[in-house]
């Protein structure tokens, strides 16, 4: 399988293979510890988002939504399904689910949402929906 390289923030390349599996989910970009922050002019800060990390993928065709431990999410959030118009097939975007409610990220509500009946997932859906907010 041919490889493509990129360089990440830290200048060192990385191999990934052009073609995904599409049975694996596209892996995060994960936070990393550091002591002091990078400056200069190349660095970019997001904000911490209160809500699921999640990984939106069209994979030929079939839109899916893993959560960071590569758990399937887009059932406990069945509003997001509209999103599959807009993402391109074998493309992935990096981001955040949230909810909010008067202004306000609601993590509580986002809790709610992790429920086994669907009835009460798809009332919740429409009462409270959630947001995809992509950042990679």
């Amino acid at each position: 399988m041919p490889r493509t390289r990129r360089r990440l923030p830290s200048r060192e390349p990385v191999e990934r293979p052009d073609e995904l599996d599409p049975s694996i989910p596209f892996p995060p970009m994960e936070a990393e510890l550091v002591r002091d922050l990078p400056e200069g002019e190349d660095w970019q800060y997001e904000p911490k988002w209160d809500g699921f990390r999640g990984i939106l993928e069209n994979a030929s065709g079939e839109l899916r939504l893993w959560s960071r431990n590569a758990r399937p999410l887009l059932r406990y959030f069945p509003e997001l399904r509209s999103l599959e118009k807009l993402l391109p097939e074998h493309s992935a975007l990096d981001g955040e689910i949230v909810i909010e409610r008067g202004g306000v990220l609601d993590f509580d509500a986002m809790q709610t949402r992790l429920h086994p009946a669907e009835s009460r997932i798809n009332r919740l859906s429409g009462e409270i929906p959630a947001r995809f907010v992509a950042f990679d």
